[in-house]
């Protein structure tokens, strides 16, 4: 096996970038690929790593082929593994019905990490960056984006 290394010298910096975008709730899967290339060359930062992190609890980051099908059996999924028409506690609890969108949040995750190099994301062929929102009503979300590098 052949290790291909690069050294990254300390000369780094940090910039803080946020996309803001409105969703209409019920597993809307949004595409941020582009956005977050956008803001990587807005960076000029050649080397180094972005942080993806959405505040909040009930909706995701994850990456995935940004394909119609593939997103409706990511849907389907979702609704086998934790379905919406459940009576979760949380229901019971503040009777906002959105005990499933908590619960689909912590399985999927509010973060990623994304190393690019000379100033492309290096995200695989059919690989895109999506946003889930998981919640049961439309919301104003926000992405912080942290781009650590050079």
């Amino acid at each position: 096996m052949k290790l291909k290394r690069k050294i990254i010298y300390p000369a780094m910096k940090i910039i803080r970038d946020e996309i803001t975008f409105t969703t209409k709730g019920n597993n809307e899967i949004k595409d941020l690929t582009g956005p977050v290339d956008q803001r990587l060359a807005a960076s000029r930062m050649k080397n180094g790593i972005v942080i993806l992190f959405v505040p909040g609890s009930t909706a995701g980051l994850t990456t995935i082929e940004y394909e119609s099908g593939l997103l409706k059996d990511l849907d389907l999924a979702l609704e086998r593994l934790i379905p919406s028409d459940h009576a979760y506690e949380h229901d019971r609890r503040w009777g906002d019905g959105n005990g499933h969108a908590h619960l689909r949040h912590a399985l999927i995750g509010p973060s990623l990490t994304i190393p690019f190099n000379e100033g492309k994301l290096e995200l695989g062929t059919w690989q895109q960056i999506v946003f889930i929102d998981f919640d049961n009503r439309p919301r104003t979300r926000k992405v912080i984006l942290q781009f650590i590098g050079e």
